[in-house]
C-alpha cells in the first residue's frame, strides 16, 4: 500500500468494508504498524496498517502563517495571563503517544481563538511549566509574585492563571493567603482533557475565566465546568474548593460554602457575597514554613509516627481526624493523648481537620473530643484539610506570630472558615 499523503493532509482511508475520512496524524514511534487519523468528531482512531487498502489524499495540509498572532482591539478590556503547565497547556504528541506541554504561548493561543473575542491578553508570563504534582511552596511564591506585578499594572483588569488540576486547590489556597485583599480578580483555570480532544473542557473554562477576570469579583477564585456539559462554569472560592473526581469535567466542587457566581459564555450571575474590585496596590506576603505536614489518621495507627516529625524538626501538622474530630483516645491500646501532649511540648503545633471533607468539627459532642481539646489540639472548624495545611505553613512562616498560632489559625483571613455552616 503506497500513498503520497503526509501528516496533516486530509485523507480517506479505505478498508475492506469501511472508509474513514479525516486528518492524517503522525503515529507514535512505538506503533509503526498503526495509521492514526483524527476524525471530524475530534476523536483519534488507530487503524491497523495491514488492513488498509488505500490512503487517498483529498487535500494537502494547510500552512498556517503567523500562528498564534492575535490582533489587540482598543475596544476590549486587557488582562494578564500566567501559564504554569498542566493539561490545559498540553496537547497530544503523536510521536510518543502521550500528552506533552506546549512550547510557547503562541501554541496555546491558536487553540483558543474564542478567548480573544472577549479580551486582549496584554501580558503573558511563564514562570515555569510543570505538572501540578511537581509544584512546591517555592512555585506558589513565584506565581504570587508574578500575579502581584500584573495586578499592580494599571492597564490590566484581571489575571488568569492556567494550572494543572490535581493540586490546583493547594495553589488557590496559597494565593488566597499570599495575596490577601485584592484590587482585581485572580482566576485560576484548568482542563481535565487536552485541547486536541473533542471532549476537552478547556475552551469553555477559558472563556468563563476571561469574563471572571474582567468582572467586579476581586477574589482568588477557581473557574471551571459546573456540570459535565458545556453550558456554564462556577467561580469557586480559592480556599473552599477541592478536586473530587479524577477525570470528570466538573471535577471541582465548592465545599462548606457556595460558589461566588455562575458564569455563562456571555454573562455572570452572582450567587454569594464577594469583595469588589477597588483601587490601590496589592502587596504579596509569601512567608511560608515548609516544615509542616498533613497526615490521615487510620484505625490502629501507632502515635509514635509523630516522633518522626519531631526528630526531623517539623514545626506543625494537620491531622485528618474522624468526622467530628477524633483519633484513638482512652480505651484504645494506641491512645494518642500522651503522645500529642509530648510532641506539643517539644514545639510541634497540632491542628485537626475532618476526613469527611464536608461538615464541621465539634470536639464537645463526645468525651474523646474533649480529651483531645484538653490535650492542646487546635480544631479548625470547617476548614478543608488541604487549605489548613497551606494556612499552617503560612501562619508559622510569620515568626512574629509565634505566640499567636492558635489565634491566627482560627482567624478568617480569606474565607477559609464559614461561621454560617451548621
Amino acid at each position: 500500500m503506497k500513498s503520497n499523503a503526509v501528516a496533516g493532509d486530509r485523507v480517506e482511508v479505505h478498508l475492506v468494508r469501511k472508509i474513514y475520512e479525516g486528518t492524517l496524524l503522525e503515529a507514535p514511534e512505538s506503533e509503526k504498524g498503526i495509521i492514526l487519523l483524527k476524525l471530524d468528531s475530534g476523536y483519534n482512531v488507530g487503524l491497523i496498517k495491514k488492513e488498509v487498502l488505500e490512503i487517498k489524499r483529498i487535500s494537502k495540509a494547510e500552512k498556517v502563517e503567523n500562528a498564534g498572532e492575535v490582533k489587540k482591539s482598543p475596544d476590549k478590556p486587557n488582562i494578564g495571563m500566567i501559564i504554569t503547565g498542566g493539561t490545559i497547556a498540553s496537547r497530544y504528541d503523536t510521536k510518543t503517544g502521550g500528552v506533552h506541554p506546549l512550547d510557547s504561548p503562541e501554541s496555546l493561543f491558536k487553540f483558543y481563538p474564542e478567548l480573544f473575542e472577549k479580551v486582549n491578553v496584554l501580558k503573558v508570563e511563564i514562570p515555569f511549566m510543570k505538572w501540578s504534582e511537581n509544584m512546591d511552596p517555592d512555585d506558589w511564591k513565584k506565581i504570587a509574585r508574578v500575579t502581584e506585578k500584573l495586578l499592580n499594572d494599571q492597564n490590566i483588569q484581571g489575571v488568569i492563571i492556567t494550572h494543572g488540576t490535581d493540586f490546583l486547590h493547594y495553589t488557590s489556597a496559597a494565593l488566597s493567603f499570599f495575596l490577601g485583599k485584592l484590587n482585581k480578580p485572580v482566576v485560576l483555570t484548568y482542563s481535565q482533557r487536552s485541547i486536541d480532544r473533542a471532549s476537552s473542557d478547556a475552551n469553555l473554562n477559558l472563556q468563563c475565566a476571561a469574563l471572571a477576570a474582567i468582572s467586579d469579583i476581586a477574589e482568588v477564585m477557581l473557574v471551571g465546568h459546573a456540570t459535565t456539559n458545556d453550558d456554564y462554569c462556577y467561580a469557586f472560592p480559592g480556599t473552599k474548593v477541592r478536586k473530587l473526581h479524577s477525570s470528570k469535567r466538573d471535577a471541582f466542587k465548592v465545599v462548606n460554602d457556595k460558589p461566588f457566581a455562575k458564569i455563562y459564555q456571555d454573562r455572570i450571575e452572582p450567587i454569594s457575597e464577594y469583595n469588589l474590585r477597588k483601587k490601590g496596590k496589592v502587596k504579596s506576603d509569601v512567608k511560608f514554613e515548609e516544615k509542616v505536614a498533613l497526615i490521615k489518621f487510620y484505625p490502629g495507627q501507632d502515635p509514635s509516627i509523630l516522633d518522626y516529625y519531631v526528630k526531623n524538626k517539623y514545626k506543625g501538622m494537620v491531622i485528618e481526624m474522624t468526622g467530628l474530630g477524633h483519633v484513638a483516645t482512652s480505651g484504645s491500646r494506641n491512645s494518642w493523648i500522651k503522645k500529642l501532649k509530648e510532641v506539643q511540648e517539644k514545639g510541634l503545633v497540632i491542628c485537626a481537620a475532618a476526613q469527611t471533607i464536608y461538615g464541621r468539627l465539634d470536639p464537645l459532642v463526645y468525651s474523646a473530643g474533649r480529651e483531645l481539646l484538653d490535650a492542646g489540639v487546635i480544631y479548625l472548624e470547617d476548614m478543608l484539610a488541604e487549605t489548613a495545611f497551606v494556612k499552617l505553613g503560612w501562619v508559622l512562616g510569620h515568626k512574629d506570630w509565634k505566640n499567636k498560632v492558635r489565634e491566627k489559625m482560627l482567624e478568617n483571613f480569606s474565607g477559609e472558615l464559614n461561621a454560617r455552616l451548621n
